[in-house]
């Protein structure tokens, strides 16, 4: 009998102890760089960049970005948005697809170099994206419309924070 409560105390401070450490560690570190090495000095706000863009009628250009991950694609990590305040999201894909973003990474504070460019997005591209994000199919049948926007092709990413 001893040895009944034994083995029913260790089990119950065993669920104690995998119940209290609920946060699972993030895959990622600050100042981790992907792709080519950067560095975060003259980083420029998405808004800023595609602003300039705007003013400027610019195709493209070169620049270097910094934002907040707003998603990241939960397939493979092949594209990331970063938040535009006030408007429409920056998609971030990664050149030559030689390196991808660790899933769990929304949230966090990136920096990127790379090309912004002026971009239209098909309707079939469109609902790509919004299934490796994982929206529902309801969510994927609604997108009916090809949109305009600047995304970004990186040569490197470093996390910020």
């Amino acid at each position: 009998m001893k040895i009944v409560y034994s083995l029913l105390l260790v089990a119950i401070m065993g669920a104690g102890v995998s119940c209290s450490s609920n946060k699972k560690a993030l895959s990622f570190q600050p100042n981790q760089q992907f792709g080519k090495v950067i560095t975060v000095d003259r980083a420029q706000s998405v808004g800023d960049v595609v602003q300039k863009m705007e003013q400027q009628k610019l195709k493209e250009m070169p620049a270097k970005i910094t934002g907040k991950v707003q998603a990241v694609c939960q397939a493979k990590g092949c594209w990331m948005t970063l938040e535009n305040k006030g408007s429409a999201d920056m998609r971030v894909k990664f050149k030559d697809y030689a390196f991808f973003m660790p899933k769990d990474l929304a949230g966090h504070t990136v920096v990127a170099e790379g090309i912004a460019k002026l971009d239209t997005v098909s309707v079939a591209m469109l609902r790509h994206y919004a299934e490796d994000a994982g929206k529902s199919t309801a969510e994927i049948e609604a997108i009916n419309t090809p949109e305009i926007n600047v995304s970004f092709m990186a040569d490197g990413v470093v996390i910020v924070k």
